[in-house]
């Protein structure tokens, strides 16, 4: 990963308190982790979305979450990173991913979509050479309806991988920031782990009212 002066980290997610807890906003819950977890600004309106800044390991980092909904998250990203002028590598987008497994994640530079609509909007207004961080939330059992699936909220059950899984984003952020790509993943996976292995198993939860 190339470095630039500073990070645009960006989370996906759709506005609203009815979104927030959805498959869908996985990316905000992640930025909200690293902004907590480093002691962030208070957030903000700022470029058609909330800005929050901190420092991350003398890097300097400006988490964005999106105000427009998600098919739109390209307006928001367009704005600040022309007004920053930085270059497409200098961009981290942290969204959700089924075609990953529950609690996997994946890093990559550039790529297609997918048939993700933040990612499609995003490249749209920036290119697509700026980095991915795909949170798996895995495909709706048989042929259920994926749409449904990512607009709807985590399951109680899910909370046995999520709450692990955004922990250790956030704990392994200076990585990713760094351009320690396959570090972070590393470190995530095995923090992940640890916590499974640690953790009593769960019982069994009834599906949400989103569910």
């Amino acid at each position: 990963m190339r470095l630039a002066s500073m990070r645009l980290l960006v989370g996906l997610g759709n506005p609203g308190a009815e979104y927030a807890f959805n498959r869908h906003n996985i990316g905000f819950l992640a930025i909200d982790a690293i902004a907590e977890r480093f002691g962030f600004s208070p957030w903000r309106k700022r470029f058609q979305g909330v800005c929050s800044e901190g420092i991350i390991d003398g890097i300097k980092v400006l988490a964005l979450k999106p105000g427009t909904y998600m098919n739109l998250s390209g307006d928001a990203v367009g704005e600040a990173v022309r007004f920053f002028k930085l270059p497409a590598e200098g961009v981290v987008v942290i969204y959700d991913e089924i075609e990953l497994a529950p609690g996997k994640v994946k890093v990559k530079q550039g790529g297609g979509s997918a048939g993700h609509n933040g990612i499609k909007s995003i490249d749209a207004h920036i290119g697509a050479d700026y980095w991915r961080v795909r949170l798996g939330v895995g495909r709706p059992e048989g042929l259920g309806n994926v749409k449904g699936h990512v607009l709807e909220n985590f399951a109680k059950s899910d909370i046995v991988w999520l709450g692990p899984l955004l922990e250790a984003v956030a704990e392994a952020a200076p990585l990713l920031v760094a351009g320690q790509d396959n570090k972070f993943m590393t470190k995530v996976a095995r923090l992940t782990k640890v916590a499974r292995l640690t953790k009593p198993p769960a019982a069994k939860a009834e599906n949400n009212s989103g569910e």
